[in-house]
């Protein structure tokens, strides 16, 4: 028996296998039914999966043997992966001075015929085979070989997905880890602003309480304070739900009915002014497949930007949602003072203002529209906006959906 040699990049070869985390995995449907294929195209018995480990050969899927793995100096396999892209065929493994007194062929599962068709990564590397084997001589036809070849590509498709779905896997752990951290640094550094910003106000306020006390300029400045720290609370306030934005794109998708969240939005939002909101859904437009929890966020913040900033003195609000193909279009139209062409880009960046003041008289933080892109763009969509100053601002969301 000779035993097969190391391939000249073998270090590069298993570090590459190890990056698919296959070894000593369960019995998986997909690579079951390509070895059973390949049993039963190319009429023989023993059909394998074989990936080549550093002592041994490990089998994903198994078609007429039980062991799960041998030892790689036994291995056919182990010369296969040598043959770059080319299958390794051997007629008669007794007539095969690489074979012919290999525990394999003189016992147990008695290989006489071999054919093997390496495995290649998308880094050129060959991590194993898919192999046929028969107790009897035997040569594939032109159309056997063929047929071997395409679905060895198909087990190498499914190596790769398994990576990509593995590297999918760590890639949302890591984010999780790191937003879990971000929303706790922003929780303590937000609790630790606001307790002397409470205290700030309350001082103010109780002074505004007794302005006989003030001159004008002193009453001046107190009025500037309580108003600089209800803005610096909304600005804390809005740092808080944006770093909760990347937590609310990770939720677990579900079914809801999108008029309803709407319909449920609008009447929450009723309250913060006397702004008539009207809705227009598409008939058979019910229940919907999504990230609930990010609609509503979405919902809410544009809601309560048009609202807030709408200085009509009759003002209106619609809100319009379409099917357009695999695409939801929700479309929040106001009739407010509008915005400035150069300002509609950068709106939806953080801590990015325009010059609108909403009803209170305050500018805004800078901080609802980048929250929204960003939940936006985390379901894999996008948000434009259509305005004209004087006549009113259209947000326009459209995102992907079942």
């Amino acid at each position: 028996m000779l035993k097969a040699p190391l391939p000249a990049n073998e270090k590069e070869r298993l570090a590459n296998l190890y990056e698919y985390s296959l070894l000593d995995t369960m019995d998986e449907e997909e690579y079951d039914q390509i070895t059973k294929m390949a049993s039963l195209l190319c009429d023989v018995p023993i059909s394998l999966i074989s990936l080549i480990d550093r002592n041994r050969q490990w089998f994903k899927s198994r078609v007429g043997i039980e062991s799960r793995e041998t030892s790689r100096d036994e291995a056919f396999c182990a010369h296969a992966i040598l043959e770059g892209e080319q299958i390794l065929e051997v007629p008669d493994s007794r007539e095969d001075e690489r074979f012919n007194d290999n525990p394999l062929v003189l016992e147990d599962p008695n290989i006489v015929f071999y054919a093997g068709v390496p495995l290649i990564s998308d880094n050129d590397m060959a991590l194993g085979t898919l192999c046929v084997i028969d107790r009897v001589p035997r040569v594939l036809t032109d159309a056997q070989k063929e047929s071997l070849k395409i679905l060895a590509d198909q087990v190498v498709k499914l190596f790769e997905l398994h990576k990509a779905s593995l590297q999918k896997d760590r890639y949302l752990k890591e984010l999780e880890a790191r937003n879990k951290s971000l929303e706790e640094f922003a929780r303590v550094a937000a609790h630790d602003i606001k307790s002397p910003l409470a205290s700030i106000k309350a001082a103010s306020q109780m002074i505004l309480s007794k302005p006989e006390n003030l001159d004008e300029e002193q009453l001046s400045l107190m009025e500037l304070l309580n108003q600089s720290s209800d803005q610096l609370s909304s600005l804390i306030e809005g740092i808080l739900r944006h770093s909760r934005s990347n937590v609310l794109i990770l939720e677990e998708k579900s079914w809801f009915s999108l008029p309803e969240l709407v319909d449920g939005c609008m009447k929450m939002m009723a309250p913060l002014g006397q702004c008539p909101i009207k809705a227009k859904y598409p008939e058979g437009l019910n229940q919907i497949y999504s990230n609930r929890t990010a609609w509503q966020q979405i919902i809410i913040n544009l809601l309560a930007n048009a609202i807030k900033y709408n200085n009509n003195p009759e003002p209106r609000i619609k809100v319009k949602v379409e099917a357009i193909g695999h695409e939801i279009e929700l479309k929040v139209c106001d009739n407010g003072p509008g915005i400035l062409p150069e300002d509609q880009e950068r709106i939806f960046k953080l801590f990015e203002t325009t010059q609108n003041k909403d009803l209170s008289g305050s500018t805004g933080t800078g901080i609802g529209l980048a929250t929204v892109k960003n939940i936006v763009s985390g379901l894999g969509g996008q948000i434009g906006l259509e305005s004209k100053v004087g006549e009113g601002s259209a947000f326009v969301v459209q995102i992907p959906i079942v």
